[in-house]
């Protein structure tokens, strides 16, 4: 790729960033809308689980594929398909006329937004190449994470009061328009010079893997647990597992290497996501449904209700960030792992639902947790690994907090409609979802218990250790994992 001028590099920049915040705003606008969409369409809960489970899903499946998909055929290539089928898809949904074909056009969102973030973060390696401006570049590429966070609840919230739930998808069209002028203006082409090689069968094992587990944990409820369909679902997610692991530790170039898991900042790094991003998702569907179906709540106030968590997030993701860049990511996991617990001890133990002023505190000490939990994620992730496999370990951990996303709807969804098929009042709410609440809590924890064990000296070997074991002499293979 040639040498671009500063400003023409921060240009490019600024049309990735467009794209991750459109994809990543999708994570948590859609939230505010449910009980809106759950009234027009008459769905059930496990039917607004599908809303967003069916996105996150297949955007945690297809990740990785489209990452060296693109080093194969073109970045800015995949790149411009990726906002098209995007764009497409969001004007779908609006149009969508009952859940089921809502859920197919979602599906449809994903497959595009798989295209953005992956490949934008290739595109943003090889435009950026100095260590230092590479490092600023990819800080302000999440800081738009905290931002898309923050502002979604807000946005959708007055999208929904003013235009309805249909509008909150035909926001992201202009913005994928902008970009994709943009991008045919301002992005050159690259590739990279010895891609990796497609694992169809690997990636077949990924989707039915995520799909069958996240299906069994949705339909549970109302299937029953002991269901010969839910126990079905639950087998194939094991046979899938099971096969994933032993055909992936056979193949040369695997879609995801197993032996990055020998590192334990690593695997901590995969678990913390999984472990957040699950805590977030259940934080978001719980406080949304009984914000507007329990108190009555418009969607703009009951965004504007969760403006103290957003507002955290926006404070300290930043402050994470600089904070892991001076002292690295032990002390930002530590208090991560405490603020998110002790949330979810707030709302589990002390019914923070129950008083205002409990409840703006529960939003304000999420909010802090989450802010800083994300920015030391990709750092820990990375950390120790070669140079050349840094962008497939990174990759690994945003296909990681996807699936997290995704478990934490499926499974605090579940344990709600276990405990009441109709919580409409205070009392029975707080009652059905406390247990949910506590699921949360022990997410914050494990991410406290893994931000200690997977950060220290121990932990610092075993990533040495396993940076051994990649040979780095074939540097055009090295680099093609790097930006995949």
């Amino acid at each position: 790729m040639p040498e671009l001028s500063h400003r023409r590099r921060l240009l490019v920049l600024a049309i990735c960033c467009m794209s991750l915040l459109i994809v990543s705003l999708d994570n948590t606008i859609l939230n505010v809308a449910l009980p809106s969409m759950q009234r027009e369409l008459h769905a059930s809960v496990s039917g607004m689980q599908w809303t967003i489970d069916a996105y996150t899903l297949v955007l945690a499946s297809l990740l990785m594929l489209s990452g060296s998909t693109a080093d194969r055929l073109g970045r800015r290539r995949i790149f411009l398909i990726g906002l098209v089928v995007f764009a497409v898809g969001s004007l779908l949904c609006s149009l969508a006329a009952d859940l089921q074909w809502l859920i197919v056009f979602r599906m449809v969102q994903a497959v595009g937004g798989s295209m953005l973030n992956p490949v934008a973060m290739s595109i943003i390696t090889n435009t950026f190449t100095e260590p230092r401006e590479r490092a600023r570049a990819i800080g302000i590429w999440g800081g738009v994470v905290g931002i898309s966070m923050a502002a979604g609840p807000v946005i959708g919230g007055l999208l929904v009061q003013t235009a309805g739930w249909r509008s909150i998808f035909w926001l992201n069209v202009p913005i994928a328009a902008l970009a994709l002028f943009l991008t045919l203006r301002y992005v050159p082409e690259s590739r990279a010079p010895a891609p990796r090689r497609v694992d169809p069968v690997g990636q077949l094992l990924v989707i039915t893997l995520l799909g069958s587990l996240t299906y069994a944990i949705i339909e549970a409820p109302e299937a029953g647990w002991h269901s010969p369909q839910i126990l079905g679902f639950a087998l194939l997610a094991l046979v899938s597992l099971a096969g994933l692991l032993g055909y992936e530790r056979r193949r040369r170039e695997p879609l995801i290497d197993l032996r990055f898991f020998h590192s334990a900042p690593f695997s901590g790094a995969t678990v913390i996501a999984v472990c957040a991003f699950a805590a977030l998702g259940g934080f978001l569907f719980m406080n949304t449904l009984y914000l507007q179906n329990v108190r009555g709540l418009s969607a703009l106030d009951a965004g504007l209700y969760m403006l103290p968590m957003a507002g955290m997030t926006l404070v300290f993701a930043p402050l994470s960030g600089r904070l892991v860049g001076n002292r690295g990511p032990r002390l930002s996991l530590l208090l991560a792992g405490t603020t998110m617990a002790l949330s979810g001890v707030l709302f589990a133990a002390f019914d923070a639902e129950s008083s205002t002023a409990l409840l703006f505190t529960g939003y304000v000490v999420f909010g802090i947790g989450f802010g800083l939990v994300n920015a030391p994620i990709t750092n820990t992730a990375v950390s120790g690994m070669p140079r050349a496999q840094a962008g497939v370990a990174a990759a690994v951990a945003s296909t990681s907090r996807q699936v997290g996303q995704t478990l934490g709807v499926a499974v605090i969804g579940a344990v709600l409609a276990s405990g009441a098929h109709d919580a409409a009042s205070d009392g029975a709410f707080i009652a059905a979802g406390r247990p949910a609440w506590w699921i949360i809590t022990g997410c914050g924890t494990a991410v406290l218990l893994l931000g200690a064990l997977t950060t220290g000296a121990w932990a610092r070997g075993t990533a040495r250790r396993t940076a051994a074991l990649f040979d780095e002499a074939s540097p055009g293979r090295s680099a093609a994992n790097a930006n995949s």
